[in-house]
């Protein structure tokens, strides 16, 4: 009876010991990162900071999101600005000027265009899925910090894929944290970074406070974009409207 006890005793433990061992799954990761910045759906007012060495210009932005692929971005303030404003819904991005009242498509050529001036991209600024989808993943090394581990993940483009990075990295804690991702070109150069700071508690769970997106190729070391959180909520109600270029041109709430 007692071989009989210990018999399932012994294989449960060896079951146990072989899942914690096993190395996590890099994309996975990414993808628990990505869920973790947006939720569900998103509502955030970001102050974003363009600085250059001899001047330094700042705005206002107002951010909904639905999932990984649909976003919506207002600027709101300051007032020469306001309205200006980008929507993405799936692989497809548009912007749109009030002054011209004119809404233009961005073609995937352009996605990683400089969006209003800064050193985040049309596609850094929402975040998009093609990380997921058009690129294989390997966890490279593991660190410590303020006790949690961070992966730290290699990311190449799949052959054929439509991207313009040769190369990406990505430091994330187990909790889902994005702490570093850095963007190569196809020489393996490192052609920005972009680090999180601040940790604080929004909406019940921590998340960075400060995005600083830095050129490498900046005639200025002292070249970057500041992005901070202002207010933010998670899983919030939002009309399937506010996705679609009618809402684009109109000021949200």
């Amino acid at each position: 009876m007692k071989k009989l006890i210990l018999i399932p005793g012994l294989i449960l433990v060896l079951f146990s010991t072989t899942a914690f061992s096993a190395q996590p799954d890099a994309k996975a990761i990414i993808a628990q990162a990505w869920d973790y910045m947006r939720g569900r759906t998103s509502v955030s007012e970001v102050r974003m900071t363009v600085h250059r060495a001899d001047w330094e210009r700042t705005s206002v932005i107002k951010a909904w999101t639905r999932g990984l692929e649909d976003s919506i971005f207002q600027i709101i303030s300051p007032k020469k600005d306001k309205g200006n404003g980008t929507l993405k819904i799936g692989r497809d991005m548009w912007t749109y000027n009030p002054k011209i009242n004119r809404v233009v498509k961005i073609p995937p050529s352009m996605m990683s265009q400089s969006w209003m001036g800064s050193d985040f991209s049309n596609n850094d600024l929402s975040k998009a899925d093609t990380i997921l989808n058009d690129y294989t993943h390997e966890i490279v090394g593991t660190t410590r910090s303020d006790g949690f581990t961070v992966y730290e993940i290699r990311s190449l483009p799949k052959p054929e894929a439509p991207v313009v990075w040769g190369m990406q990295t990505l430091k994330i804690r187990e909790d889902g944290i994005l702490l570093e991702q850095a963007f190569y070109d196809e020489d393996m150069k490192a052609v920005k970074i972009m680090d999180t700071s601040g940790i604080v508690e929004m909406d019940g769970r921590p998340f960075p406070e400060k995005w600083t997106m830095r050129s490498m190729d900046a005639d200025s070391k002292e070249d970057y974009t500041l992005l901070e959180y202002r207010n933010l909520k998670f899983d919030v109600p939002l009309a399937d409207h506010l996705f679609t270029l009618n809402a684009l041109k109109k000021t949200q709430r």
